[in-house]
């Protein structure tokens, strides 16, 4: 059997990140089984489906690196099918007509809260045939629920559950004005699909057993079940938005990279020993939806972030200057991102985020004279411009360009001149950098090349 897995996101919102987790772990399992991994959209709420939702799901699902098998299927262009499926069932004596209006059926509700009952349709056309007066009268289809034994979820997360069918009430599937309903919708897609597991948040297990009795009367074995629990805060309460439940274009908004994102969402609530770097080989690999924990997982964005700065560090010099410069002040030439190449390695370990990164690389793209931070201009004004100016006239004469030999002119000079060596560099920081962090110096000096940083050292001498 080919395992054939669905992410199913409604476009009524962002992409949020318990749902890019549940997308990596149907993915995943999908892949670790050589089966296929699907994309649907559920978006028969019309009301508040918005296409621009769509191409946010669409377009983090694809950043993030979580690309689907085959042509995306949209429910709304289902609803035929679905109806389709709904009639077959009231010609088999599964359906019936439910003739109750909306005033009744608040009045019902109404009389089983005031006894203490919990509210629930009460099956009033269940086994009744309308009569002449119902000719042309608006009716919902309700499906028609076994009311004896149980229903059993073998569920590969959360082992089995049971609920009494005398608990489930018949659910409505065609509303009086046609249109299907979710239960009806998702089902019968999960079926035309060939979907062989659904792998999604245990906020719907409750759906799985009514959905299970639907897809069984509609004549196809159900699929395998696996509800993963919900992702909380680092502090154990519902994750909000001060968690870091926003988008996943947050993420990228922020600097973060997408493999670093798919490496710490995959361990919320899975874990290979002791392992914490992850690769996508061994995602794939190792990856089983049984060995998922039953527990919440703990999102921290502490975590993430350093988990990022891990992941920055490893990451090709070329491919973080490309992926930096929508976050730098400038736009990159062809002199600048090459100093940035260059002085990468300096620059990666000093940096969590893109966002950071470009942050201390701004001093190399920077178009002179370089802005100077309030630091900057102190050192410079207390002595700063004249210890400059003493070292412009002996840096000019320095033919050998490279960091080592900068060291040792910087160590010479600092002798001749009688300054500790930090009194030399602290001016030459200042006015290359524009502030008083920074890589190395002799990298920096090197990096930028014997003209601009003369010329650099002049613009602050002089100022």
């Amino acid at each position: 059997m080919t395992i054939v897995t669905r992410f199913a996101p409604s476009p009524t919102g962002y992409l949020h990140i318990g749902g890019v987790r549940t997308a990596l772990f149907n993915y995943l399992y999908s892949k670790h089984t050589g089966g296929k991994f699907l994309l649907r959209i559920e978006d028969t709420d019309r009301a508040r489906s918005t296409p621009e939702a769509v191409d946010a799901i669409i377009a983090g699902l694809r950043w993030i690196g979580l690309d689907w098998d085959g042509e995306t299927v949209f429910q709304s262009k289902q609803v035929d099918r679905h109806r389709a499926a709904a009639e077959q069932l009231l010609a088999e004596g599964k359906a019936y007509k439910c003739y109750a209006t909306p005033e009744e059926l608040t009045a019902m509700r109404e009389e089983q809260k005031a006894k203490g009952l919990q509210p629930r349709y009460d099956g009033r056309w269940r086994d009744k045939a309308p009569s002449n007066s119902q000719s042309g009268q608006p009716y919902a289809v309700r499906f028609k629920a076994p009311q004896e034994g149980e229903t059993v979820i073998h569920d590969l997360v959360q082992g089995a559950v049971t609920v009494a069918n005398a608990q489930l009430d018949d659910m409505i599937l065609l509303r009086s004005d046609g249109t299907p309903t979710y239960m009806l919708s998702v089902v019968v897609d999960d079926i035309d699909m060939g979907i062989t597991h659904v792998i999604r948040g245990d906020d719907h297990l409750n759906n799985a057993f009514r959905q299970y009795q639907l897809i069984v009367a509609l004549g196809h074995a159900a699929p395998a079940y696996a509800h993963i629990p919900l992702i909380h805060g680092a502090d154990g309460a519902k994750l909000s938005k001060r968690h870091g439940a926003v988008g996943v274009e947050f993420y990228r908004d922020n600097g973060f990279l997408p493999e670093a994102l798919r490496n710490y969402l995959l361990r919320l609530g899975w874990s290979h020993g002791d392992d914490e770097i992850i690769s996508d080989a061994q995602a794939i690999e190792w990856f089983d939806i049984t060995d998922v924990n039953r527990g919440a997982a703990r999102f921290d964005m502490d975590k993430l972030t350093a988990l990022n700065g891990h992941y920055i560090r490893q990451t090709d010099v070329a491919r973080l200057v490309e992926l930096m410069q929508p976050f730098m002040t400038a736009p990159l030439t062809d002199e600048t991102r090459l100093r940035l190449k260059q002085g990468m390695p300096g620059l990666k370990t000093r940096a969590k985020t893109l966002k950071e990164l470009a942050e201390v690389s701004q001093f190399y793209v920077r178009p002179r004279p370089i802005p100077l931070d309030d630091k900057a201009k102190a050192i410079l004004s207390e002595g700063g411009r004249a210890d400059l100016a003493g070292m412009i006239p002996a840096l000019s004469g320095q033919a050998a360009w490279a960091a080592p030999a900068l060291e040792a002119w910087a160590k010479a000079y600092g002798e001749q001149a009688g300054l500790k060596l930090g009194k030399v560099m602290a001016p030459l920081r200042a006015a290359l950098c524009g502030s008083t962090a920074s890589p190395s110096m002799f990298e920096v000096m090197e990096v930028l090349g014997k003209d601009e940083t003369l010329a650099r050292l002049r613009d602050s001498a002089s100022a």
